[in-house]
């Protein structure tokens, strides 16, 4: 089976005057679609670096990134955004929502801007929101709402539409554990639709809902282990 994101021998160095960081070094990462994946590492460790490069935000400086088996280093700045906006949803940690919009026109956006009338949009944006516990800020300005908050509009925005990928960056840092499971729930029930998901996390019963973990240092990856049984015992259901 083709994965739905691959990296291959993917370096990164970012070069400020004389000197150079490598940020990622020689880093083989294949997640196949209905997989989840967590990346972990200590801070510095490159995993915002890989996720930025699986996403096409940034290209590698070497190697290659592949998106249903398509090498998309070659592609202009304008189609992989079209790439992006079409199969890939983003969850960053400073949320980038929208401020002049409502929390269930950001969710919206993005089936819009694809063509979808805007009332199916926002029945649709409604539902995903609802899923994360959202019902009552569906018209609040996005602007108005807390980090938290902001947080699980941008996981909405990430899961609706036609999503092959979806990529994750500390998606439950500003959450308690009920928020936190609802979250979780929500990127695994996108991957039972057949989407490949990959969380970056520093929390060890976040990575626990994954299939498997990858664990990087020094821009380079250590160790990956599997899913361990149960994920749900570790979060309070009251």
């Amino acid at each position: 089976m083709t994965a739905a994101v691959e990296l291959q021998g993917v370096s990164k160095v970012y070069r400020t005057g004389r000197h150079a960081v490598e940020a990622l070094r020689e880093v083989d990462v294949a997640v196949g679609p209905g997989e989840l994946v967590a990346v972990m590492g200590p801070s510095g460790s490159g995993k915002s670096t890989l996720l930025t490069i699986a996403g096409t935000l940034e290209v590698p400086t070497s190697g290659r990134v592949l998106l249903g088996g398509r090498d998309v280093c070659g592609l202009s700045a304008n189609e992989r955004a079209r790439l992006r906006r079409r199969s890939v949803g983003y969850v960053f940690q400073e949320y980038n929502l929208l401020a002049g919009l409502t929390a269930a026109e950001n969710v919206a956006l993005p089936l819009e801007l694809e063509g979808m009338a805007p009332k199916q949009a926002g029945r649709i944006a409604a539902e995903a929101m609802d899923g994360l516990g959202l019902a009552d800020k569906i018209d609040e300005l996005a602007d108005n709402l807390s980090g938290g908050e902001s947080q699980r509009v941008a996981l909405a925005r990430a899961v609706v539409g036609e999503r092959h990928v979806i990529l994750a960056d500390e998606p439950t840092g500003a959450l308690d554990s009920l928020n936190s499971e609802r979250v979780m729930r929500t990127l695994r029930r996108a991957c039972q639709g057949g989407v490949a998901g990959v969380v970056v996390t520093h929390d060890a019963q976040v990575a626990s809902w994954a299939d498997r973990v990858v664990f990087l240092r020094d821009g380079q990856v250590v160790d990956q282990t599997v899913r361990p049984p149960g994920p749900e015992v570790l979060f309070s259901h009251n």
